[in-house]
This record gives structure tokens, sequence and C-alpha cells, in this order.
């Protein structure tokens, strides 16, 4: 089948609006009598709340109300585990806990009031190591943890650990009885947030009647509206949640945050609310990356084939758990310890852990970049100690077609020897190396496309024969939207301009799927599939009237229905529009696609980098990046390679430079300038090969793409890393202060 639009590199569709300052953001919402909330917070990272004077912040002119936890109702809230109170009582968890909420007529009144609430505080020992926090004896931060909706069970029986996975297969101490050699490392990972621009904002309206409407940079617009009426004991009806452009994501924006207290504080003052978070309030209480402790003990043979893996993965929550909405409350990055390797014998256990720091969300694959980074390094380790090529031990190792991973789960057409081949050949590997002090260094893995709950399409055709969409799903930057078109314009044979994309909101259907996991082209993609061959064959069966012959006997062709006689017997999609317009009824068609399923078909990609670095400063320069892709049809190649390219330049900082800073408990990275994330002169040279395979479980055999390139990249900088100067850093980030004093520790040891 020769693809007539799907496959072309389309502008995006909201980009004239973005680009001339007409798209509408949460902090762009004006209602009348709007006012400002803020939030005052903790300025340490554990403590009891002694006292708290509110009484010349409320004296202050143009405030409106000021409100503590003992004010609220005893609420918690989460996405799954309920564990993070509206404002703090009675004690604070995190430098950044929500201690005071005040509403005024003006943001800068609003900030005035915060500095005259004066609170008294008794410090209590405090926890930022996740290992320290399972320790006996360790700071217990959440007494009442037994006593939280939706507590994964069994309760584990470490301190401070809230949720505990593990995934086995064969027989572990077999396998390492059978190695000649046990390798075992551990790796750390940071503190990372996910940079989008525009930062958590919202605006919630509550009327006389307790009817609340909600416009919010959050990508999960059901998801909120569900979880305001189940926690906050708000009727389902008296919710409308307003479905409205979000400003970067990156895994970032699915979260209530402030949507709650929000809530409270239009109802005390009896007039619609405006919250927006600073940089600083994000960069200190956001749902950033979690840190991460990977201990990896490998059983291999001399041959280089691995027989046995343990794996014990430690990700550090932060204070609360509230901003994680899977089922077991922790991150399925965890299951990627075998990596993309056939192990015979292993045992991965996985903890999510309070600490007394920044409550951790989710951030694109989550879990995955920091398994990976530890799984991949720990690769080239076992490589060097068999002095086996890295390529070579990966390709000996690779599980195949059948083979099931550690979720059971098994894999089909599966294309990682292809991509690692691919990868390897363009960046010329094995040549000889291209300067002094310089490396290449390879990682691989792999993502299924996600798919849960549902999503739900409306189309309809005009009597000028356009075609309108109506969505209720969220572009948070991805092109979402201009991919329905594509496809819809593909098989109704019109020109993609002739199709519009509207948003409705949470009246408009039951539920709807929120972007995440890379699913929303998989999920959307096919409900509108499905409802576009709907439209088409309705519209045969008017055109076959208007043609005077069968049904059956109707293609539609190039924006025209042509009946058995071809050119001689042919009417316009336009025409029959306007003939299913004066029929009186119209044309809509409403579609629920719910995906039966995980596909076995998942996405293989890999890195090689090239790095320089500088002997006598430590300095890292990334000289080149190859990212390899295993790929199904194409819808755009422009977002399809600006989702590759985003993702590799994310991960290129999370791999050098970026990090959230925290001393004494306390971030200090408080604005992008101090967290630095990477500039236009900061980029290596990008080369990307696409492997393609049309067979992928999206519209038209798509694979995902969303997630793949930030998974591998800081593992194969680290090898290219110990490939130019030999040493080895085992915690992100790369910084030059940790190679310089590598490097020296390095030359003390020869």
């Amino acid at each position: 089948m020769e693809l007539k639009v799907v496959g072309r590199p389309l502008g995006r569709i909201e980009g004239p609006e973005k680009v001339g300052g007409k798209t509408l953001y949460a902090a762009d919402v004006q209602l009348p009598g709007l006012v400002w909330g803020k939030c005052l917070r903790s300025p340490i990272p554990h403590g009891k709340i002694l006292r708290v004077d509110a009484s010349k912040a409320k004296k202050l002119k143009g405030v409106l109300a000021v409100l503590t936890g003992e004010d609220l109702p005893p609420v918690r809230v989460g996405l799954r585990l309920q564990d993070m109170p509206l404002l703090a009582r009675g004690k604070v968890r995190f430098a950044g806990d929500k201690v005071a909420a005040v509403v005024a007529e003006e943001l800068d009144t609003a900030e005035e009031a915060l500095s005259l609430i004066q609170i008294d505080y008794e410090d209590l020992p405090s926890v930022s190591d996740p290992m320290k926090a399972m320790e006996p004896g360790a700071p217990i931060i959440h007494e009442e943890l037994a006593s939280y909706k939706e507590l994964p069970h069994p309760p584990v029986e470490k301190p401070n650990v809230f949720s505990s996975q593990k995934w086995s297969s064969g027989d572990l101490n077999k396998g390492f009885a059978e190695a000649d050699l046990i390798l075992e490392h551990t790796f750390r990972t940071h503190l990372a947030h996910q940079g989008y621009i525009e930062p958590h904002a919202c605006v919630v309206a509550v009327d006389s009647g307790d009817h609340v409407q909600v416009w919010a940079s959050c990508k999960a617009p059901f998801r909120v509206k569900e979880l305001l009426a189940e926690q906050l004991g708000l009727p389902k009806e008296h919710i409308r949640v307003n479905v409205i452009t979000v400003g970067g994501d990156f895994g970032g924006k699915g979260s209530l945050m402030d949507v709650p207290l929000c809530y409270f504080l239009a109802k005390a003052v009896g007039r619609p609310v405006k919250m927006v978070m600073s940089y600083a309030e994000e960069l200190m209480a956001g749902d950033p990356r979690h840190p991460s402790v990977v201990r990896l003990k490998t059983g291999v043979e001399r041959d280089g084939r691995l027989i046995a893996r343990e794996a014990d993965i430690v990700f550090n929550s932060g204070a609360y758990a509230a901003f994680k909405p899977a089922e077991v409350v922790n991150l399925g990055g965890a299951s990627y310890a075998t990596g993309v390797y056939r192990i015979p014998n292993f045992t991965i256990h996985a903890y999510g852990v309070y600490t007394n720091s920044v409550p951790c969300g989710y951030m694109r694959a989550p879990g995955q970049p920091q398994v990976i980074f530890a799984v991949e390094s720990h690769m080239d380790l076992i490589a060097k100690e068999l002095k086996i090529d890295p390529l070579e031990l990966r390709l000996k190792n690779l599980f195949s077609d059948g083979e099931l991973l550690p979720s059971k789960r098994p894999l089909e057409r599966v294309r990682c020897r292809e991509v690692l081949e691919a990868a390897a050949k363009k960046a010329g590997w094995g040549r000889p190396k291209p300067g002094k002090n310089v490396g290449h260094g390879i990682a691989v893995s792999f993502r299924h496309v996600g798919g849960s709950g549902e999503t739900n399409l409306e189309m309809s055709v005009t009597p000028a024969g356009k075609i309108h969409i109506l969505s209720t799903v969220p572009d948070t930057g991805t092109g979402t939207h201009t991919l329905l078109r594509q496809i819809a314009a593909e098989v109704l044979t019109i020109p993609p301009e002739d199709i519009g994309v509207a948003i409705g909101d949470t009246e408009t259907f039951e539920a709807d799927a929120a972007p995440g996991g890379s699913k929303i082209t998989f999920m959307s993609g096919r409900a509108v599939l499905a409802t576009a061959e709907e439209m088409r064959e309705k519209m045969k069966v008017v055109a076959a009237r208007l043609m005077g012959c069968n049904p059956d006997q109707v293609k539609l062709e190039k924006g025209c229905f042509f009946g058995p006689r071809g050119e001689k017997n042919k009417v316009s999609f336009a025409a029959v529009a306007r003939e299913v317009a004066h029929s009186g009824n119209g044309l809509h068609i409403r579609k629920t696609y719910r995906p039966k399923g995980r596909s076995g078909v998942a996405g293989f990609f890999a890195q090689v980098a090239e790095v320089e670095v500088d002997q006598e400063t430590g300095i890292l320069k990334v000289r080149r990046i190859v990212t390899a892709h295993d790929v199904g049809t194409i819808i755009n190649p422009l977002t399809h390679q600006g989702q590759i390219e985003g993702g590799v330049i994310q991960a290129f900082g999370y791999a050098t430079m970026e990090e959230v800073g925290i001393e004494d408990g306390k971030v200090v990275t408080l604005n992008l300038g101090d967290y630095r994330i990477p500039c236009t002169q900061d980029l290596p040279l990008l080369d990307t090969v696409l492997v393609e395979d049309a067979a992928g479980p999206g519209p038209f055999a798509a694979k995902q793409i969303g997630e793949n390139s930030i998974v591998a990249t800081a593992a194969a900088i680290a090898n290219a890393l110990h490939d130019a100067v030999g040493v080895r850093i085992f915690d992100l980030p790369l910084t030059a202060e940790k190679i310089y004093f590598a490097l020296r520790s390095s030359k003390s040891a020869a």
C-alpha cells in the first residue's frame, strides 16, 4: 500500500498559534474576580511544627485568606498512594513542604504576606540517602504509613520502604555456582528535573453550588477529575476540567500538584484562584526524576556468556510517593535490569524509599535511564575483565524472538542485533581512534509501547467536505494532533488542511487516556484510524446512492468516490458531504479504543558516543553521538526526528551537567541558570540511523519513539569516557570535578 499523507514531513497543526502568541496556557487564564494563591514552604528538611502565627499576614491590605493545615480537612492526596497532605499537619518532611497558603488580590501582595507568617519548628533528624533510610534506627518519615490508602501490600519490613517489587527466573544460586567469574558493581544516579519551560500552574473556580472548574498545566484532565472527586469527596458530575495546552511535560505534568489546595482556597474566598509555581518552587518541590542506587552482581563464563544476575535497585522517592500512578507505586524501569540479554538465572529486587528530600515522580521512561546506565556500564566492565570487545560481548548475549522478559511477556520481531550493528557501523566502531584521549562507548536497550485505559474520539464531516476531529488528549508538545490529522487524511484521501482538530473537556467523554509511556500515537492513532475507516464506509453508502451502484463497488481515492465505471462515474468527497448534510442527520461518529494487551513488538535502540577528555582539567567534551532506532512506519518524519533529537539532548544533559543540587537537605540550584540544561553550543554532532521494520502495534504499523533516545545515552557516554582515559565513574552526572579526581587517583595508584 502506497501511503500519500502518512510519512510526509508536515508542519505542526498548532504551530502558527504558538509562535504567534495566541496559544492559551494555564497561567494565561483570566476570569472575573480572579485572585492569587501562594504557598509558604518549609525551610528545613524534617521537623515538628510548633507554632504558626499568621496574624500579621492576615492584616496586610489585599490579603483575603491565610490557611494552614489545621484549617483544612485531614485529607491526603496522591495519584495512587495517598500520602501527601494538602498543607503540612504537625510536621514537615522536606525543605519545600507546603506549610501555609495565602490568597490575595495581587501576586506581589500574596508573596509579601508569606514573609509575614511566623512558624516555629523543632528540628528532627533527617535522612537524604535512601540506603541509610532503610537501615534500622533511621528517622521514620511517615509514622502513619500503614494507614495510608492504596499502600501496596504486603508492607516491607524495612524502615521508610513503601513499595517492593521482585522479578526472577531460573536458579540464581546454581547460576553463580556455575560461573567462571562473578563481578559486582554499584552505581548511583542523581536528582534531575524535567526542564520544561512552563512551570506548574492552575486556576480553580467554585460556584455557590460547589460546582468546580479547573484549568491546569496537567496532561491528565480525566485523572484530575476522578481524583478530586474521590479524594476530596466531591460529586464527579460537579467537576469540569478544561483541557488546555501543556507547555512541556517529559513525564512531569501528570500530577495534581496544587489543584486540590487551590480548590480549598477558592472555596475559602468565594472567588477563582490562580496558582503558578516559580522555577525555584519547581526545583525544590516539583516531581523530578528519582535518584537511584543500583547494585548488579553478574556471573559469566570465560567465553562471555552471561548465566546469572542479581540486581538490587533502590529508588529515592523523596518525602512523598504521591506523584506515582503505578499500582505498585514504583518505577517499572527496574524490570530492565537484565538489559537486552539472555540471562537464564536472575533475581531483581526494586524498592521505593522515603527520604527527606524533593518528592519524585515520573520523567521520560521512568526508572529506565537510571537502570540502563548501570546495566550498560556493568557490561563494559565485564568486557574489560574478560578482555572481550564490548560490542562482541553484547552481540554474544542478545535475546531473540519468543524469549520472555522479566515481566513474563514474550518478545516478537527482536531487532536488537540489527540496531547495534547499524549504530556501530555508522560510528566506525573498531577503527583507530581519531586522537589522543578520545574514546568510544556503546549502549543499547528497548522499550515496549504502553497502552492502558481507553481513548475516545469523535469525527464529523461538514457540508463543505471538511473533517472535524474532537479529542480530549492535550498536546504536550509532541505533535499528537498533527499525527491524528495525517492518519485521518490518509484514510479519507483528502488534504490534511481539510481536517481540523478541536479539543473538548471532561464533559465531552466519560474518560480518556493521558499522554505518557509513548502510547498516544498508538491509542489515539488507532482510535482515529478506526473512526476514519467507519466515516469512509458510511460515506461510500451515500456515494453509491448518488451514483446508482452498490457500496461495495465504490472506491475512495484522491478525494473522490469512484463507481464501477471509474472516471465516468465519480463524485467528489465534498459533494457526498453535502448530500449527507441535506439528509438532515449529518454524520458524527464516536469511537472508543481500548488496547487488548501490550504488544510483543518492542522498539530497540542503541547509542554510540565519541568523547574527548582534557586530562589536566577533567573537562569532558562529547564530540558525537550516533543514535540508531528500530522503527516502524513513520507517521511524520519531522516530529519523529524531533523526538529522537530531543531525547538525546535531554539524556546528554542528564549524563554530563544537569543536577538538582542539595546541601544540608536543601535544594541550592533554584533557577535554570544554576541547574544548567544544555544549550546549542554544548551539543555534539548527532547522527541518526533508522532501521526500518513496518511491524509496529500503532496505526499503519508505527512504533513508539518518544522515550527511546533518552535511555541509553548516559551509559554510552560513561563507557566512552572510560575508553578515552581509563577511568570509570560510577555515579552521574559525569562532571569535570569527578573526572579530574578520578584521573588523579588512577595516576596515584599507578
